[in-house]
């Protein structure tokens, strides 16, 4: 499985490091792919294991949270823009409810898999795109939080190989440990240091680099878990084979499902600041 793996992340690297490169309209693309894609597999996992949720909606409706996740974010001078997150919400969950009310065997279980897919993949992610929008560093510091999470991931991985003995969350995922969970996080760290002195010497401080390396080598890694959690329930070890050797889209984007809002959020309210 490691060709395959390697194979994959050569043809693909390069592609995710242009996309963030170019930002804007093809970026906003790529993402929004990967948004679809990934909760194309969530569809697809659920109906594998035998769970109800409604594909058509799921779709639509977590495209549309994506939509304002990142149109929430921008000043529109309107009095009407503060209320566009709730009215966005209810909006949702008229339109899920209503769907399962006119759809045959209406089941509690359906609602609840939908409205969990489509508030829980596409707004966290849409976050990616809010990173890279950020002034004027937010190219860097996208290539930042791709560069640790794969690179924390790789770490973990060869780490938990070669000298993993404590299991991490043997019940979610058997192979996790926490030796290699810690190569993990210092890789985050010590990468983070690397790209701040690389690319942003004078407009990132050392303790905003420690906090966001810290955020990914621990928070991807949880986030990768909680992904672990929607597979196991149903019995599913990767979310598709649409990516030979990592599985599925989802698979490959699941350690951004809790980290990509939280990594935003640390480097707007904390700030670019100068060292």
């Amino acid at each position: 499985m490691l060709l395959p793996r390697i194979l994959t992340a050569i043809v693909g690297i390069p592609l995710v490091l242009a996309a963030i490169h170019l930002g804007g309209a093809p970026y906003l693309a790529f993402i929004a792919l990967v948004i679809a894609l990934a909760l194309y597999e969530y569809g697809l996992i659920l109906w594998t294991g035998g769970r109800k949720v409604q594909r058509i909606p799921l779709v639509v409706f977590g495209l549309f949270m994506a939509f304002i996740a990142v149109l929430e974010r921008i000043p529109l001078n309107q009095p009407q823009a503060d209320h566009l997150l709730p009215l966005a919400i209810n909006a949702v969950i008229l339109g899920v409810v209503l769907w399962e009310v006119f759809s045959p065997g209406r089941s509690l279980e359906r609602l609840a898999f939908t409205f969990f897919g489509v508030f829980f993949i596409p707004w966290s992610l849409a976050h990616l795109v809010n990173l890279r929008d950020i002034r004027p560093n937010g190219e860097y510091l996208t290539y930042m939080l791709f560069i640790t999470v794969w690179c924390a991931d790789t770490a973990a991985y060869f780490a938990g190989k070669t000298w993993g003995r404590h299991k991490l969350a043997e019940e979610i995922s058997p192979k996790k440990t926490w030796e290699g969970a810690l190569a993990g996080f210092v890789c985050a760290v010590l990468l983070s240091l690397v790209i701040r002195g690389l690319l942003m010497p004078d407009m990132m401080s050392v303790p905003l680099a420690l906090a966001l390396g810290a955020l990914a080598g621990t928070v991807g890694q949880l986030s990768d878990l909680a992904e672990s959690i929607i597979k196991r329930s149903v019995g599913v070890k990767d979310s598709s084979s649409l990516l030979p050797g990592h599985g599925g889209v989802l698979d490959r984007f699941d350690s951004y499902l809790l980290l990509a809002p939280v990594y935003y959020y640390t480097a707007l309210f904390v700030g670019m600041s100068l060292k």
